[in-house]
C-alpha cells in the first residue's frame, strides 16, 4: 500500500463546550499515543489558561497511531479546534491542513450558533463530514430529537449519524474507523517539488521560532535550505519533527504529513501563517492559496503599568503574534497612559485572553483602554477616513458622515427565552430580520445589530437570559449611517484621552454619566475640589464633583476671639484656590480598570 494512502488528516469542530477536547482525549487514550501516567484530562490543551477556563483556545496537533479493523497500520493525525466565536480564525487555519472534520453535536443542547458556522467553514474546503453527536450517556439526552435536528438545520442523513459518549468511551472505535472508510487520503507526491503549508507556529527561547507545517507536496528533510516564498528569506532546515503528541524530531517530513521544523529563526516577524515553504534550490512554481487575511473586529490601547516595561511588552507582543496571527499591534502614546500600543482582536474574549496571556506568560503587569470597532468617517472636503482610535476621531464640524459596522446575528436559544432575546437585542440598537424554529422546544433569532452594541457584555447577557443555553453566532454584513459622537472626560478640564471614546448620540448620556460616578468612586480625595466631566462636541452632559480633603486647621484653636478662626479659614481658602489652579489630579490605575468596564 502506498504511505500516502495510510495517512488520514482531521479535525474536530464544534460549539464551545461539546465536547471536543474529551474526545481528542479518548481517542490518545484509545490507541496508546500517550502512556497512562502521562495522560491528564484536557490533554491538548497545553496552557494553564484553557485548563482554568475549561474552553480550547488554540488549536493543538497529534499524531496517532491506529490498527484498524482490516489489520492495516494508519496514521491520523488530529487537530482539536476552538468553539467560541472569537477563535473562529483557529478553526479555519485548521481546516485548511485536513481533508475531514468530526462534526460534534452535543446530545441535549443540540445544533448551536458555532455548530452552523464551523460545518460551512468546513465545507468550503470540500471537507469530508462525519457527524457525531455526543454525551448520550447522559440522562437528559434527547438523541432521537437532535438526529431529526441535525438533519433539518445541517442536512446530515440520520442513518449517518454516530453515538457516542466521550466521557466513558463508548464508540470510540465506531469514530476511528468511519475516519479510515470516510476520510480521504491526502492528495500529493512526494517526488515534486516542495510546497509546505504553514499553519501555525511557536516560540522557544532556545530554538527560536517553531514552524507548524503541512506537506503538501515533496519532503522536507534537515540540512535543506528553505525559502518563504511570501515573505521572502531564506533558511537552513535544523530539525523537523512531528507531534505525538510532545515534539518527537524525524529524518523527513513526507508529502501529506503533519509536522513541525526549526531553522534557527531569531526573529519572529520572518514567520508568516498561511506562507508556503519550498526548497531554495528548486522552488515551486507558485505558492499555495493559504489563508484569507483576517480582519479585527475589536480595538483597545495595551500599556505597560510600568513605563520601564515598554521594551518587554513590544517583544512579548511579537512572541504572542506567532501563535495568535490574527492579533495586531502598532505602537501609539497616550498623554494618561505613556507609551504603548493599540491592538486589533476579534472580539472581546479574544481581548481578555491576549491581555491574560501577555500577563501571564511574559510577567508584566498590564492596563487596556475602552474597546472600539472601525468607524467610517467622512470629512467635508476629504477621503472617507477609516478610525478605531478616539484620539483620531475629527472635530464635528468637520464631519460629513459617519457609518458604523453592523453585523448579522444568529441567536440560537430555548423558545421560551424568546422574549427576553427581543428585549435585549432591540435595547442594543437591533434590527429584527427573521425568527426560525429548529424544533418545537429551540428557535433561532436573526438580527442586524451594530459591532460596538455587541463587543462588551451582549453574550453575558443572552446567556442569563437563556439560563446558560443561548448560543450566538455573528459575521460581518457592512456598514450604515449612524448618529454617532466621541465622548470625552474631563478631570478639572482636562481631557483624558485614555477615558475617550466613540457612542451613538443616544447612548452618550447614560455612559457619560456612568463613567464619571465610576471615577467619582475611584479617584482618592485631594486638597483641592474636583470636577469631573462628561463632554460630546463641548457640551457636558454629565458632571460629578469629588469634594476637597478637609484639614481641620482651627483645631489648636481652644476658645477666644473668632476672627483667629476666620483668619485660618481665609488663609486656607486662598490656598486652595491656589492649589485648584496649579494643582494636578493623581488618577489612580483601578480608577481607568473600573472605567474601562462600563458598558
Amino acid at each position: 500500500m502506498n504511505k500516502l494512502e495510510t495517512i488520514r488528516n482531521f479535525c474536530i469542530i464544534a460549539h464551545i463546550d461539546h465536547g471536543k477536547s474529551t474526545l481528542a482525549d479518548r481517542i490518545i487514550q484509545m490507541t496508546n499515543t500517550v502512556g497512562t501516567r502521562e495522560f491528564r484530562d484536557q490533554f491538548l490543551d497545553d496552557m494553564d489558561l484553557e485548563r482554568e477556563r475549561g474552553i480550547t483556545i488554540k488549536s493543538s496537533a497529534v499524531k496517532i497511531c491506529y490498527k484498524a479493523k482490516d489489520k492495516k497500520e494508519y496514521l491520523l493525525n488530529l487537530i482539536d479546534t476552538p468553539g467560541h466565536v472569537d477563535f473562529s480564525y483557529e478553526v479555519s487555519k485548521t481546516i485548511a491542513a485536513c481533508e475531514g472534520a468530526l462534526l460534534l453535536v452535543d446530545a441535549v443542547q443540540g445544533v448551536e450558533a458555532q455548530t452552523i458556522a464551523n460545518l460551512y467553514l468546513a465545507m468550503e474546503h470540500e471537507l469530508e463530514i462525519i457527524p457525531i453527536i455526543n454525551k448520550i450517556d447522559l440522562k437528559s439526552a434527547r438523541v432521537e430529537e437532535i438526529k431529526l435536528e441535525m438533519q433539518e438545520v445541517l442536512g446530515v442523513e440520520t442513518d449517518e449519524v454516530l453515538l457516542i459518549s466521550a466521557k466513558d468511551g463508548a464508540g470510540i472505535e465506531d469514530v476511528l474507523e468511519e475516519i479510515i472508510k470516510k476520510v480521504p487520503p491526502p492528495s500529493g507526491n512526494s517526488k515534486e517539488r516542495l510546497q509546505a503549508l504553514i499553519f501555525d507556529s511557536s516560540y522557544d527561547i532556545y530554538r527560536g521560532v517553531i514552524i507548524y507545517v503541512r506537506i503538501m507536496n515533496g519532503c522536507l528533510k534537515p540540512g535543506t535550505e528553505i525559502e518563504m516564498m511570501n515573505k521572502g528569506g531564506r533558511y537552513e532546515v535544523k530539525e523537523v519533527g512531528v507531534f505525538s503528541p510532545r515534539e518527537q524530531a524525524v529524518n523527513m517530513l513526507d508529502s501529506g504529513e503533519v509536522g513541525y521544523m526549526v531553522c534557527n529563526i531569531k526573529d519572529a516577524k520572518d514567520v508568516v501563517v498561511g506562507d508556503t515553504v519550498t526548497t531554495a534550490s528548486e522552488p515551486a512554481s507558485s505558492p499555495l492559496l493559504g489563508y484569507k487575511p483576517v480582519k479585527s473586529m475589536v480595538f483597545s490601547g495595551i500599556y505597560p503599568i510600568s513605563n520601564e516595561d515598554y521594551e518587554n511588552l513590544k517583544s512579548a507582543m511579537e512572541k504572542l503574534k506567532l501563535s495568535d496571527s490574527s492579533f495586531i499591534y502598532e505602537s501609539e502614546t497616550s498623554a494618561a497612559l505613556g507609551f504603548g500600543f493599540r491592538c486589533g482582536f476579534l472580539g472581546l474574549l479574544h481581548m481578555e485572553i491576549i491581555q491574560e496571556r501577555l500577563e501571564r506568560e511574559f510577567n508584566l503587569d498590564l492596563i487596556a483602554s475602552s474597546p472600539s470597532v472601525i468607524y467610517k468617517v467622512k470629512p467635508i472636503h476629504a477621503e472617507l477616513m477609516e478610525i478605531d482610535n478616539p484620539t483620531k476621531y475629527p472635530e464635528k464640524e468637520r464631519i460629513e458622515y459617519v457609518e458604523e459596522p453592523f453585523v448579522k446575528c444568529h441567536i440560537i436559544a430555548p423558545a421560551s427565552s424568546v422574549g427576553g432575546i427581543m428585549k435585549i437585542s432591540e435595547n442594543k440598537r437591533g434590527e429584527f430580520v427573521s425568527t426560525k424554529y429548529l424544533d418545537p422546544t429551540k428557535v433561532q433569532l436573526t438580527y442586524d445589530i451594530p459591532l460596538s452594541e455587541i463587543i462588551v457584555d451582549f453574550y453575558d447577557k443572552i446567556k442569563s437570559s437563556t439560563q446558560g443555553y443561548g448560543s450566538l453566532d455573528y459575521e460581518l454584513i457592512g456598514y450604515r449611517k449612524a448618529d454617532i459622537v466621541k465622548l470625552d472626560i474631563l478631570i478639572n478640564g482636562v481631557a483624558c484621552d485614555a477615558l475617550s471614546c466613540i457612542v451613538h448620540r443616544e447612548k452618550a448620556k447614560r455612559k457619560g454619566r456612568e463613567l464619571v460616578q465610576k471615577l467619582r468612586e475611584s479617584i482618592p480625595k485631594h486638597l483641592f475640589k474636583i470636577a469631573l466631566q462628561a463632554s460630546v462636541g463641548g457640551n457636558i452632559i454629565a458632571r460629578e464633583n469629588i469634594s476637597a480633603l478637609k484639614k481641620h486647621v482651627t483645631g489648636k484653636c481652644y476658645g477666644g476671639d473668632i476672627t483667629r478662626k476666620r483668619k485660618l479659614w481665609d488663609k486656607q481658602k486662598e490656598g486652595k484656590k491656589k492649589m485648584r489652579r496649579i494643582g494636578r489630579v493623581d488618577v489612580p490605575k483601578d480608577a481607568f480598570l473600573k472605567a474601562m468596564r462600563v458598558a
